[in-house]
């Protein structure tokens, strides 16, 4: 056993297999369930693993947009929510352009 992992979990009670002769899964008892552990605290290398597949962002060098509440007329919302995904990306672009000409 490597020095990072945590033994594995005392196993479930060996009279009570989780399956039968067939493969059958029994029912589980409340006793089953106390003794599982969360996956993170098994395995944490592979859950972190895992994790970083899913599509989950890297910290950014340099944060470029800031992150705020606002709230819009909702007719405003369901124009732009019609023009499909990227419907708050485009909400952006319009500010910006209508910031750049009020700056010149």
């Amino acid at each position: 056993m490597s020095e990072n992992r945590k033994p594995s979990p005392k196993p479930l009670d060996q009279d009570l297999p989780l399956t039968d002769d067939d493969g059958e899964v029994r029912e589980m008892t409340l006793e089953d369930f106390s003794a599982f552990r969360p996956t993170r605290d098994l395995v944490p290398e592979v859950v972190e693993r895992w994790e970083r597949t899913r599509g989950q962002r890297g910290p950014q060098k340099a944060p470029v947009k800031e992150r705020v509440g606002l709230r819009l007329n909702r007719d405003v919302v369901e124009h732009f929510r019609r023009t499909g995904p990227g419907w708050q990306g485009r909400i952006n672009e319009v500010l910006e352009d209508y910031v750049k000409a009020r700056e010149n």
